[in-house]
C-alpha cells in the first residue's frame, strides 16, 4: 500500500478552502469535495493539485473574495 503526504500547495489550498466557508458561511465539506490531487511526479509520495483543479480553484477563490470585497463595500 502506497503512502502520500500533502504538499505545501495542497496544504495552502485547504487552508483557502476553509476561510472561505467562514466568510462565506458555507459548508466547508462543499469545497473541499472539490478538491482534486495527484501524485507529483518530480517529488515522490507527494499529492499535488491537479493543473484542471489549480485553475478553476484560483478562479473561484478570486470571484468569490471580490463578492465578498463587494458586499463589505455596500454595507460601509
Amino acid at each position: 500500500m502506497n503512502s502520500y503526504k500533502l504538499s505545501d500547495e495542497v496544504i495552502s489550498q485547504i487552508a483557502k478552502l476553509i476561510q472561505l466557508a467562514i466568510l462565506t458561511g458555507t459548508d466547508v465539506t462543499d469545497n473541499l469535495r472539490t478538491l482534486s490531487v495527484e501524485e507529483s511526479q518530480s517529488d515522490e509520495g507527494f499529492l499535488i493539485l491537479t493543473p484542471e483543479y489549480r485553475e478553476m480553484g484560483e478562479s473561484q477563490v478570486s470571484k468569490l473574495l471580490s463578492e465578498v470585497e463587494g458586499l463589505s463595500k455596500t454595507a460601509s
